[in-house]
C-alpha cells in the first residue's frame, strides 16, 4: 500500500509501506547527474593533462626553435631586441621548412626537409661582447632553380649595398625590380644598373646588419610595395658559375648581426668582414687639388693645350697635386704611347712640366681596339678574356669602340699591362695612372679566363690590384672586396645638373655608401660634372658645354669639403667672382679641412671607420638624423651643411645633440635652423664644441 509524503514545495516522496524504505527506483533517478558529473569532471581532467601535455611540447617546440633572439617558424624567422619588439624581419620566399626535421644542439639549430624535399638549413649563434650575430644556410640538396629570402624593412631605414646611378640616402628602392646579379657594372651607361663600386653588406637604423657570403651567387630585387629586398641565390640563367666540384644546386647564406646601435654595430662589421688599406696615400692628393683634362678638354687634349691648361693654373694662382691627362692621348686604345701628331714632343713636354712643378698622372684601362698595333701581339699571347671554347678572343663593345679586355686572371696578361704602365713611368717620369672601367658588364655575355671566376665581380677586383704599385697618387673608379687598395676611389662620372641621378644632390648620398662599404680614400668627380652637351645644365654651344655658373659654384663648395678636390672645368672659364671663390675654398680645404682629413685617414688604416660620416653616427638615438641626405660629419666633430639647390641664399640645417659654434654664434641641439642665410660665396659649416 502506498502513500504520499508531504515534502518541500513542489517536490513528492513516495514511501513503500510494505519495507518501511524509499524505493530503489528513486535512487537511481537521482544518482545519474552525480554519475554523469563525474565522468564529465573525468573528461575535463584528461582535456587538462593532454592540454598540458601540448602546452609542455608546445613550449619545447617553440624553445627549439629559438636561437637567442631569433624565433624560427616555417615560413621565415623574426628577431626580437631585449624589450621583446621585432627589429628584422625575413621570409622565406622559395619554399617552408618542415620544422618537426629540426633539431638543436648547443648553438646550431638545424632543419633537414623543406616542402620541396631535402636540404640543409642552419641557424648558429655567435655572441661577442655587445653583438650577437647569425649564421643562416640555405642549401637545397635537390636540383631546384633558386632559394630565395625576402628582408623586410619594418619600420626602419636601410643603407649600403652599391654605388647607384640615382642615389638617395638611405636607401629608397622604387618600384618592382625582379633580382637581378648583384655585380659590378657601368651605371653612366646603365642608370638601371648597380654600380662599379659595390659590396654585399647593409645596414639599418634600428642596429642590424645582413652580410651575403662570398660564396653565394647573389642576385638582389626589391619590391617598394611589399617594402623589401629579395635576396636570390640562383645559378640558371645567371652569369655566377658553381665551383669546380660544386654540386650546381644554390646555396643562400649570410650572417645578421644585432647589435645596441648602429654606430657600434657598423664599426664591429668593418673590423670583423671587411680588409682595411694597407696605408694612406700621398697627403699632396688630400691637401691640394687634381686638375683634370678630361671634363674641359675631352678627346680633342694635345700637347698645345695640355701646356697652356698648366700656364693657367699657375697665372691665375691655383696649387696642385698633379696633373691628369685624361683620354685620347694615345694613336689608338690600348696603346702605351703618346700619338705623334697630337703630342709632337711628349719628352719635351714633360719636361717642360716638371720645371714647372707639375707631377702627371694618364688615363688607361683594360681595353685594347681590334685596331691597335697591340692587340695581335695580346692576341698571339692569348692575353684576352675569350669566348666559352677559350679559342678566340671575346671582343666587346665599350664606350670608345671595339676591342678585347684583358685578362686579369692570368698573370702573363697582368705582367703584360703593368710592364707597359712602367715603361710609361720610367720614359716620362709619370706619377700615377687613372684606372678607369673595370666593371663586369664590359664582359661579354658568354665568356671564359684562365682562372675560372665563380663570382664575375672577382674580375673588378683583378683589375683594381693593377693599381697597387701605384696607389700613393693612383685612381680607381671600381672596387669590390678592394678595401685594402691604398688609392682614392673615384665615384662615377657625375652629369652638370643638380639632381639625384648623377647631379650635385647624388654626392653626398654617393659618399656615404660608398664610405659605409669601406672605401674611405673618396675622391668625388671632377667639380661641376663632366659637362656633356646633353646633360648640362648652362651654356651650351657647338664645342662646349659649360655648366651653370651657381651649380658650379655650390658644387666646388661642397667638394672643398670633401677628402680631395678635382677640377676640369677650370673657375677661369667663368669670371673673375668665380675664380676668387674657388680660390677661397681651395685655400679653405688646403688649410681647414685636409689636416683633419689627414687625422682621420691615418686611423682608417686601423679602424675602417668613415672620414665622411652621416649624423647618425653621433645621433645614434635620433630619428631625424637616420633620412638626412644633405649634410655630412668630417669626423665627430665637423658638421658640413652645403647648398644643393638652384636660386638658393639660404637652407634649413638640423643639428643633432651637443653645442654647435657657427659662423657668428653657438647653438644648442637638437635643433632645426629654417631659412639659414648662405649667400653665394658662402657654405655653412659648424663645430661641436664642449659645454
Amino acid at each position: 500500500m502506498y502513500q504520499i509524503v508531504p515534502g518541500a514545495p513542489g517536490e513528492q516522496h513516495v514511501i513503500d509501506r510494505t519495507h518501511g524504505s524509499p524505493r530503489k527506483k528513486k535512487f537511481g533517478q537521482e544518482s545519474r547527474p552525480m554519475v554523469l558529473a563525474g565522468l564529465l569532471g573525468g573528461v575535463l581532467v584528461l582535456a587538462a593533462v593532454v592540454a598540458w601535455c601540448y602546452y609542455s611540447l608546445s613550449l619545447r617546440k617553440a624553445q627549439l626553435l629559438k636561437a637567442e633572439s631569433l624565433e624560427l617558424k616555417n615560413n621565415g624567422y623574426i628577431i626580437r631586441n631585449h624589450t621583446g619588439d621585432i627589429i628584422f624581419t625575413m621570409a622565406f620566399r622559395s619554399g617552408t621548412l618542415d620544422l618537426d626535421s629540426c633539431t638543436k644542439e648547443g648553438h646550431s639549430l638545424s632543419c633537414t626537409r623543406s616542402g620541396t624535399g631535402k636540404l640543409n638549413f642552419f641557424i648558429q649563434t655567435v655572441r661577442e661582447k655587445t653583438v650577437m650575430c647569425y649564421r643562416i644556410r640555405w642549401e637545397e640538396l635537390l636540383d631546384v632553380s633558386s632559394v630565395e629570402h625576402a628582408m623586410v624593412y619594418n619600420d626602419s631605414h636601410w643603407y649600403g649595398g652599391a654605388e647607384m646611378a640615382t642615389q638617395y640616402w638611405p636607401m629608397r628602392n622604387q618600384g618592382e625590380q625582379e633580382p637581378r646579379p648583384f655585380v659590378t657594372s657601368d651605371v653612366y651607361a646603365n642608370r638601371n644598373a648597380f654600380g662599379g663600386i659595390l659590396e654585399r653588406y647593409w645596414l639599418s637604423s634600428n642596429a642590424t646588419a645582413i652580410k651575403i657570403n662570398d660564396s653565394v651567387p647573389f642576385h638582389l630585387g626589391w619590391s617598394e610595395k611589399n617594402r623589401t629586398l629579395r635576396f636570390v641565390a640562383r645559378y640558371q640563367g645567371s652569369p655566377f658559375k658553381p665551383p669546380v666540384g660544386h654540386s650546381g644546386f644554390p646555396e643562400l647564406s649570410y650572417r645578421v648581426c644585432v647589435g645596441l646601435d648602429v654606430t657600434s654595430l657598423h664599426k664591429y662589421m668593418v673590423r670583423r668582414y671587411f680588409p682595411k688599406p694597407i696605408n694612406v696615400p700621398s697627403q699632396e692628393v688630400f691637401r691640394k687639388p687634381v686638375w683634370s683634362t678630361r671634363a674641359f678638354l675631352k678627346s680633342a687634349v694635345t700637347q698645345e693645350k695640355l701646356l697652356r691648361y698648366a700656364a693657367d693654373i699657375i697665372k691665375y694662382g691655383f696649387k696642385w697635386s698633379h696633373l691628369e691627362l685624361d683620354d685620347r692621348y694615345t694613336t689608338d686604345y690600348g696603346e702605351f704611347d703618346f700619338d705623334p701628331q697630337k703630342f709632337p714632343n711628349a719628352s719635351g713636354m714633360f719636361e717642360k712640366l716638371r720645371k714647372d712643378g707639375f707631377q702627371v698622372t694618364l688615363w688607361t684601362h683594360p681595353f685594347i681596339n681590334y685596331d691597335s698595333i697591340n692587340f695581335g701581339v695580346a692576341l698571339e699571347k692569348g692575353l684576352f678574356v675569350q669566348e666559352p671554347s677559350g679559342e678566340l678572343p671575346a671582343l666587346v663593345r665599350w664606350w670608345n669602340g671595339i676591342g678585347g679586355i684583358l685578362d686579369f686572371t692570368n698573370p702573363e696578361a697582368s705582367g703584360w699591362f703593368l710592364s707597359h704602365l712602367n715603361s710609361l713611368k720610367r720614359r716620362y717620369n709619370v706619377t700615377s695612372f687613372k684606372f678607369d672601367a673595370g666593371e663586369t658588364s664590359y664582359l661579354p655575355r658568354q665568356f671564359s679566363t684562365l682562372v675560372p671566376l665563380s663570382d664575375p665581380s672577382t674580375f673588378t677586383r683583378r683589375y683594381s690590384e693593377m693599381a697597387i704599385p701605384f696607389s700613393s697618387h693612383a685612381e680607381l673608379r671600381v672596387g669590390y672586396q678592394s678595401q685594402n687598395i691604398s688609392c682614392f676611389f673615384r665615384i662615377i662620372n657625375r652629369d652638370s645638373v643638380w639632381g639625384y641621378e648623377l647631379g650635385l644632390k647624388s654626392i653626398i648620398p654617393t659618399v656615404l655608401t660608398i664610405s659605409i662599404l669601406g672605401y674611405q680614400f673618396v675622391l668625388p668627380d671632377m667639380i661641376g660634372g663632366n659637362a656633356y652637351p646633353n646633360r648640362t645644365a648652362g651654356v651650351i654651344n657647338e664645342t662646349q658645354a659649360l655648366p651653370d655658373k651657381e651649380l658650379y659654384i655650390r658644387w666646388l663648395q661642397l667638394s672643398a669639403f670633401m677628402p680631395a678636390m678635382q677640377f676640369s672645368i677650370p673657375p677661369w672659364a667663368y669670371d673673375d667672382e668665380v675664380v676668387q671663390i674657388a680660390r677661397k675654398f681651395s685655400e679653405l680645404h688646403e688649410r681647414d679641412v685636409a689636416p683633419r682629413v689627414l687625422e682621420l685617414a691615418g686611423k682608417v688604416v686601423g679602424t675602417g671607420d668613415p672620414i665622411i660620416r652621416p649624423l647618425w653616427w653621433i645621433a645614434k638615438d635620433d630619428e631625424a638624423a637616420f633620412k638626412i641626405d644633405s649634410q655630412f660629419l668630417i669626423g665627430d666633430d665637423l658638421l658640413v651643411a652645403p647648398v644643393l639647390e638652384p636660386g638658393k641664399l639660404e637652407r634649413d640645417i638640423y643639428l643633432p645633440a651637443g653645442q654647435w659654434k657657427g659662423k657668428k654664434r653657438t647653438y644648442k641641439g637638437p635643433i632645426h635652423l629654417t631659412d639659414y642665410p648662405v649667400t653665394l660665396d658662402e657654405l655653412a659649416y659648424f663645430y661641436w664644441v664642449e659645454t
